[in-house]
């Protein structure tokens, strides 16, 4: 009986004592200073914020990061701050084992630039206004005419289906909105407009005109054409 107590006992320390260490541990830890902050971008698009832009962010009114104690931070806080810019879609902030303050950031994806009565801007990827950058410019389709929240999701959905596929890409350089809400479209290489009619079967319009492009380049009659009509799903009429 004895026995059975003296391990009860010997337990109850053991387990004590590994609450004090962590405890003191813990506490010690979280009153260490940080070595240093870190940004690091993810993705395709690590171009239109500058890393400063984010660090300021990051370290708050701090002038040297080396001054703030662990205990101090407020992660959620920092990521939310990081998170209101108006370039960054997503942000994960954390502190290293080894004390360094890190926020990883994945910017926003411009898929279209709009140019309108309330200036220039561009068109994410999840369908909302981006505003341009100062230190780099992105490659992607001009947007003329009118949008409204009537049509700008529809907009938006076949704005990723050109983004998302490298042919129409690389073919696609403008996309006009016209007062009934159909689509007129401009090729990089050729004179031809793109007579794309309304926001519907997208993925079928595409599908013809790609195949009809294909064809018409291996014949050379590309030249020949000043409109390309995608308007009914069965067919591709070309205008001389």
């Amino acid at each position: 009986m004895k026995f059975l107590k003296w391990n009860n006992i010997r337990l109850i320390l053991m387990f004590a004592l590994v609450v004090f260490l962590y405890s003191f541990t813990s506490n010690r830890n979280s009153h260490r200073k940080l070595k240093k902050s870190e940004v690091i971008f993810v993705g395709d698009n690590n171009n239109f914020v500058k890393q400063e832009s984010v660090n300021k962010l990051l370290i708050e009114n701090s002038s040297d990061v080396k001054t703030i104690e662990k205990s101090d931070l407020n992660l959620d806080k920092l990521e939310n701050s990081i998170n209101k810019h108006p370039m960054v879609e997503k942000s994960e902030v954390f502190v290293s084992v080894d004390g360094v303050l890190k926020a990883v950031v994945k910017q926003k994806t411009p898929i279209a630039r709009v140019f309108s009565e309330d200036g220039s801007f561009y068109i994410d990827y999840e369908g909302n206004r981006m505003p341009l950058s100062d230190i780099s410019t992105a490659r992607v389709p001009l947007i003329s005419g009118v949008i409204d929240n009537k049509n700008k999701k529809k907009l938006s959905e076949v704005l990723k289906m050109i983004y998302n596929d490298e042919f129409l890409k690389k073919n696609i350089i403008g996309v006009q909105v016209l007062p009934d809400a159909s689509l007129m479209m401009t090729n990089r290489n050729y004179d031809f407009k793109i007579e794309f009619g309304k926001m519907m079967n997208e993925e079928k319009k595409f599908k013809n005109y790609k195949a009809f492009f294909q064809k018409a380049v291996s014949d050379t009659m590309l030249n020949n054409y000043k409109k390309i009509n995608l308007r009914f799903t069965h067919q591709v009429v070309c205008t001389k």
